[in-house]
């Protein structure tokens, strides 16, 4: 046995009668679409129900399984303490994800905090679960601040403990769409919302999975969308699966997304590994990148993947051919990395500290690949993902107004009391010069409010 059907469904605590008390109406096509899945779960009687949950235990850079023979959790929180849970946990099931995350090195187990009580994103699935179905294990999965891909790849070791298991296991992928799709909405609205939604049904409603690693990360938080990780690890359970699939309804009525689709196994179907059709996509773009990157962005890549190998700096007999004013110029630069879309470590010197740009780009390589305390250092597996920009820095020049601040085209560099906070121009879900200088003097430690001097610079950037 293995995974036998998936389901996308959302999470309003308003659905619950004893919560919405009467105001639920509001949402009935979604009540009748959840009664119906439910019903259809029921009749597949799964040994074990993994659900993946925006709510779970979640961290930037591991993904939390809940451990323990068990849980229990109620709707108290809103106001309707009678609603209570008492869940078993699938305690082989979880061994064997732990298992094998640790032996493939992937950051997905039991450490972290393990929270006793049922979270909501959990027990509104089982709520309309528990009407069709009284006898199942349950398995509880956060989801994590990691790229898309791993949320995929941890679906697929979802499914491989299923077949290694002989479990006959339906998965429940809990998340809202977007929060932003009315202005009366609980966080107002964004015209990315509704376009987060439409995007979002027609992707899932056909069974496209390949589209979901297309969606951007700043794209997604300006929609304020809640289920998008949950529903990429859904779709690595169902990696390499014929489907037979059904959009139920959508509503928006509350100002938020709630989908509903069903994806019943029909057999496999190799033509839908979407995984590996992205990284061999994702390979052949990168390889085309590389072939025509310049002297800058060469360097940086070569310094970073031969100090990640050898943790040693790349010997200048084995610099690439450089242009005379790589050699000859000083000045201050940034190298950024990035994997799969997200930001990967990114650091540089405001003004020049070494003898030449080269060596500043080496040394600023190495630093943004190891040394960037906001990301653990890169690993060797890593490397063919990695997209790397280098910027070079103009010499920054004071100014006295944030009118003469223009996000596109300057770099902002904010200072306080001796500290100093910079920002790149140019960069993604960075709109306002209010956002810039936020940013900047956040990354300083400069608290709104306190009196601050004003710089800007040009950079030019190699991509």
């Amino acid at each position: 046995m293995s995974i036998v059907a998936a389901f996308m469904v959302p999470h309003p605590p308003l659905i619950v009668p004893n919560v919405g008390k009467g105001e639920e109406e509001k949402i009935r096509t979604t009540i009748d679409s959840y009664d119906a899945i439910a019903k259809r779960i029921g009749e597949l009687k799964p040994d074990t129900i993994v659900i993946s949950s925006p709510h779970a235990p979640m961290y930037g850079d591991y993904f939390n399984i809940s451990s323990g023979v068990g849980a229990v959790g109620s709707f108290a929180d809103f106001r309707a303490p009678e609603v209570t849970f008492d869940e078993r946990y699938d305690v082989e099931f979880v061994r064997t994800i732990t298992d094998m995350a640790r032996d493939k090195g992937f950051p997905a187990g039991i450490l972290g905090k393990q929270d006793g009580s049922l979270d909501h994103g959990v027990m509104v699935p089982l709520y309309f679960i528990r009407k069709y179905l009284s006898s199942f294990n349950l398995v509880r999965i956060g989801l994590s601040g990691l790229d898309l891909t791993m949320h995929y790849e941890l679906g697929i070791m979802i499914k491989k403990a299923a077949e290694d298991l002989n479990r006959k296991v339906v998965y429940v992928a809990s998340g809202d769409l977007s929060h932003k799709l009315k202005d009366y909405g609980p966080y107002g609205y964004s015209p990315e919302g509704p376009e987060y939604d439409k995007r979002i049904m027609e992707v899932c409603g056909s069974g496209e999975f390949d589209k979901l690693f297309d969606f951007d990360e700043t794209f997604c938080d300006k929609a304020a969308e809640c289920g998008h990780r949950s529903f990429v690890m859904m779709a690595g359970a169902l990696d390499g699966m014929s489907l037979d699939i059904k959009e139920y309804s959508h509503e928006d009525v509350t100002g938020v997304g709630y989908g509903i689709c069903s994806f019943d196994v029909k057999g496999e179907d190799p033509d839908r590994k979407f995984l590996d059709i992205y990284r061999d996509n994702k390979i052949k773009v990168l390889d085309r990148a590389r072939a025509n990157e310049d002297a800058y962005v060469k360097l940086a890549r070569l310094s970073a993947e031969y100090y990640v190998k050898s943790g040693s700096e790349l010997p200048r007999s084995e610099w690439p051919t450089l242009p005379d004013e790589i050699l000859n110029q000083r000045a201050g630069a940034f190298v950024s990395i990035h994997e799969n879309g997200r930001l990967r470590g990114c650091i540089g010197t405001i003004l020049p500290v070494r003898s030449s740009l080269a060596e500043e780009i080496v040394r600023n390589a190495i630093s943004a690949s190891t040394e960037d305390p906001r990301f653990d250092p890169i690993r060797k597996e890593e490397l063919p993902w990695l997209e790397i920009n280098v910027d070079v820095l103009g010499t920054p020049e004071p100014i006295d107004s944030e009118d003469k601040l223009d996000v596109k085209r300057y770099g902002v560099i904010v200072t306080s009391d001796g500290r100093r906070g910079l920002l790149l121009p140019d960069l993604d879900g960075v709109d306002t010069v209010e956002q810039q200088i936020s940013i900047a003097s956040r990354k300083a430690g400069i608290r709104p409010g306190e009196p601050i001097s004003l710089e800007r610079f040009t950079v030019t950037r190699h991509i």
